[in-house]
């Protein structure tokens, strides 16, 4: 007996070492960083300077740069984009969820990480809640400062992703954002500050966890629709026939003209960020009544960055034929109405589709 259990610790000795594998590795999580430019990715012309250029590095660099990862997972990495996610467009929103898709059907990754600028991370994430297919872990990360500056964050945040990735208690969640040790629900993520490390913030629902070193301690679960239970795909989409959504900013005296424009433009749909509960002047609210009887789709959000814009308080939305946004933001209410346009134009359905997602 002891002879034989000899001879097979033998044999799997010679198999590690003829596939290099390590015993170690068979139990870590493989996880796949999906790299798109931003912050994390950047250099300054020198540490003195504030200013740098996003996208400097390609995702083998970032991975190598903090050779811990190797105790925590099996690393590969791909290089989707390289910008700075102020210039985020729709094509590179339709190319990286595709590739996330299809990355995350493969029985050798077990999450995905997904390197993005902060500008447009939480516009990123909550389009790819409502297409991607899977379950398994998606993690956006990036960084506050560049890859050169002092004290630069995007080691570590990265070592976090990577962590919450790999961490099974993630599945089913949803996209995740990460920076800070703080993780945040794509759906409820916003950016808060313009330069400050803890800038994201999660002001209706509250965060998702908090990271220590890796270890993630989970705090709320996310209760909308999401992934595998949307309805929403990517699939036979293009940037060709995705509905043109634009955002209109209340402020005071803002007039009607500039809706009035965006309607000869044939735009599709029009987010407000109102003041207050997702209210305008007059002028402009005459103008989107306007816009809604040409069937141009109408959502109210606020601009103040939190609470709920409810149907039917303030504004009268089933007279006028607009659609309440509910908890999102401008930003989010013109993904979801994108892509919902999508699917019909009828209000009654669209704001289920807000009450949803």
């Amino acid at each position: 007996m002891k002879i034989q259990i000899q001879r097979k610790l033998l044999l799997a000795a010679a198999l590690t070492v003829a596939l290099g594998f390590t015993p170690v590795s068979w139990a870590l999580p493989k996880i796949k960083v999906l790299a798109t430019g931003g912050t994390i990715a950047g250099a300054q012309a020198t540490q003195a300077d504030a200013g740098y250029k996003s996208g400097t590095f390609s995702v083998d660099d970032l991975i190598k740069a903090v050779p811990q990862l190797t105790n925590i997972a099996v690393m590969s990495g791909e290089q989707v984009a390289n910008i700075g996610s102020q210039t985020m467009n729709h094509e590179v929103w339709l190319k990286l969820a595709a590739r996330v898709n299809e990355v995350l059907k493969s029985d050798d990754v077990d999450g995905v990480v997904i390197t993005h600028g902060t500008d447009t991370m939480e516009e990123t994430g909550y389009f790819l809640s409502l297409v991607v297919k899977s379950d398994k872990p998606v993690v956006l990360v990036g960084s506050m400062r560049p890859a050169t500056a002092i004290s630069a964050d995007g080691p570590i945040n990265l070592y976090n992703a990577v962590a919450l990735a790999g961490n099974a208690e993630a599945r089913g969640r949803g996209p995740l954002v990460v920076l800070n040790d703080t993780v945040h629900y794509a759906r409820e993520a916003q950016k808060m500050h313009s330069t400050r490390m803890d800038t994201f913030s999660s002001p209706n629902r509250g965060i998702a966890a908090m990271m220590n070193t890796g270890k993630t301690f989970f705090y709320s679960a996310n209760t909308v629709r999401h992934t595998t239970k949307s309805e929403f795909s990517v699939d036979g989409l293009t940037v060709a026939n995705l509905p043109r959504v634009e955002v209109v900013y209340s402020y005071a005296n803002l007039g009607g003209d500039i809706i009035d424009v965006l309607v000869e433009k044939g735009v599709k749909g029009i987010v407000l960020a109102g003041v207050g509960d997702g209210n305008s002047t007059d002028a402009a609210i005459a103008a989107l009544e306007k816009a809604a009887k040409k069937g141009v789709a109408v959502v109210r959000c606020s601009r103040t960055g939190s609470g709920v814009v409810d149907r039917n308080v303030e504004v009268n939305d089933d007279k006028l034929g607009f659609i309440a946004g509910m908890e999102l933001n401008a930003q989010k209410a013109r993904i979801l109405l994108m892509l919902s346009l999508t699917k019909t134009s009828d209000t009654h359905k669209l704001q289920e589709y807000f009450n949803q997602y």
